[in-house]
């Protein structure tokens, strides 16, 4: 094993051995012969360095002027740009999806970090006229202080970067534990943060188990912002965790989203849309199209061209360009994937195409199950309802708007949907009716762009939202400044008579 594939913890600008002295290994999901790194094995011990490391670093970050945090901030995104292509390969590695998958998830933590920086020359607040004679009213953002990030391993560069950069543009620090499956493009952030100026301290990174360190990341009164993506459940431990003391909570949680058909849909740009967005990532999405509901009329020619087309989509190594889907993350989650096919098949859903884990040659070196289709599917089934997060994709019929309206709403969760359909007034009514943080039209339920709020309603978030200027509000507080140049006291809603 080469020095090069151990990795250490990034505390107060060192790279830094575990306290523990035990590290895991992270192997490629579509090769499990291939080691990835070595990365380590942290404990509580080593969250509290790096929260000291960061509350001692936040009194001087946060009076660092905006602008100049913003050219800090530039320089990284100019960074990743030059690097990019070595990242994404890297992540294809760690986490499975294909170089071009890849290349889209490191273009947006590029995207986030030129935005961010922007907004250090910005950071709107607003003036108002007073009530009152000679009197000065506006508001002004202030940071909050260290900020904890659990990030998942599906997105496992752009989500830390949608998280990163608006905490430091604002002023805060920042604690980050990247995922044990995708730890690498975590470690690449982090090192190019530190080597583009960003100073010790400010950016503090601890890799391992959520299960071992959530509690020191969270719990500790010095963490002012605890921002979480992953499921629901977790979700919901992360809540309650935050609540006695009031801490300040983003979640960004599971979907269970829906793509309609209507009967005067174009077909073929419609199987498009559901092809990447049931199978892109290999559905291992938050907003991967999880359900589809198909107007009964156009159903048959429907299904048939999408089955077809699934068949045909190229299953293996991400670095392939040739490649269309990648491995399932790893073994727990592939057998969480045939599970519940196996619980669709006892449902009485029909199985149109897939439901098997992909055998013989070198998939048997990773966790390869084949894009899987079912119709007939109802809404009280289990996989109707419950997030899979995988490449199964359950369809169901209508046969009004108003009913397929009704079949979208009908979740716990609500993050992404899409209407494919010819008739303008048909999309508005369901861009208006369909309950959820993100709509397409045309298009399928993935492909957020960085200078829109993402999040979800109900049990997918908590009312926060990451990206554009949205996130802004996560990582700042807004104060109001009154001045008062009268040289006489002046008392509001009393003396404006």
């Amino acid at each position: 094993m080469s020095a090069s594939q151990v990795y250490k913890n990034f505390i107060n600008g060192e790279w830094v051995e575990s306290k523990s002295g035990e590290t895991f290994e992270n192997r490629n999901p579509a090769n499990t012969d291939e080691l990835v790194g070595v990365f380590q094995k942290s404990t509580p011990e080593d969250v509290k360095a790096a929260i000291d490391a960061a509350a001692e670093a936040y009194e001087k970050w946060r009076l660092v002027p905006a602008p100049k945090r913003g050219e800090i901030l530039f320089r990284i995104a100019s960074r990743l740009l030059d690097v990019k292509e070595a990242l994404s390969r890297d992540m294809t590695r760690e986490m499975g999806k294909i170089i071009a998958e890849t290349r889209g998830d490191t273009q947006e933590a590029i995207d986030m970090a030129f935005y961010m920086a922007g907004e250090g020359r910005r950071l709107f607040g607003m003036t108002t006229p007073s009530e009152l004679t000679n009197k000065f009213n506006m508001t002004v953002r202030q940071p909050l202080g260290v900020c904890s990030f659990i990030t998942p391993w599906n997105f496992p560069m752009a989500i830390p970067a949608w998280k990163m950069m608006p905490a430091l543009i604002c002023g805060n620090t920042v604690v980050i534990k990247p995922a044990t499956d995708t730890p690498l493009s975590v470690v690449s952030l982090v090192r190019i943060c530190h080597e583009e100026g960003i100073p010790r301290g400010v950016v503090n990174m601890v890799t391992g188990s959520g299960g071992t360190l959530g509690d020191a990341l969270i719990g500790d009164p010095r963490v002012k912002v605890v921002s979480f993506t992953g499921s629901t459940e977790t979700g919901r431990k992360v809540s309650r965790a935050c609540a006695p003391n009031f801490k300040h909570s983003c979640l960004e949680m599971g979907g269970k989203n829906v793509q309609i058909v209507m009967d005067d849909a174009k077909l073929e740009l419609a199987v498009d849309g559901a092809l990447w967005g049931a199978f892109g990532t290999t559905g291992q999405r938050c907003t991967a199209t999880s359900r589809l509901v198909c107007h009964k009329d156009v159903v048959g020619r429907f299904v048939s061209m999408l089955v077809k087309r699934a068949r045909e989509l190229k299953i293996g190594g991400g670095l392939d360009e040739t490649v269309q889907m990648g491995p399932c993350i790893n073994q727990q989650q592939l057998d969480t994937i045939l599970s519940y096919i196996e619980v669709g098949k006892k449902e009485g859903a029909r199985m149109a195409t897939g439901g098997e884990k992909l055998t013989g040659g070198d998939y048997d070196k990773g966790f390869f199950v084949g894009p899987t289709v079912f119709t007939e599917v109802t809404r009280d089934m289990r996989i109707w309802k419950e997030e899979i997060f995988g490449p199964v994709l359950s369809v169901g019929t209508f046969s009004t708007l108003e009913e397929a309206i009704e079949l979208a709403n009908d979740t716990n969760y609500g993050l992404s949907a899409s209407i494919y359909t010819q008739d303008i007034n048909k999309a508005y009514v369901a861009m208006r009716d369909v309950y959820t943080g993100i709509f397409y039209v045309n298009a399928p339920t993935i492909g957020a762009e960085t200078h829109l709020p993402f999040g979800g309603v109900k049990e997918t978030g908590n009312g926060h939202r990451e990206a554009a200027t949205a996130a802004l509000d996560v990582f700042s507080e807004w104060k109001s400044v009154y001045i008062d140049f009268s040289g006489t006291l002046q008392r509001a809603q009393i003396d404006t008579d």
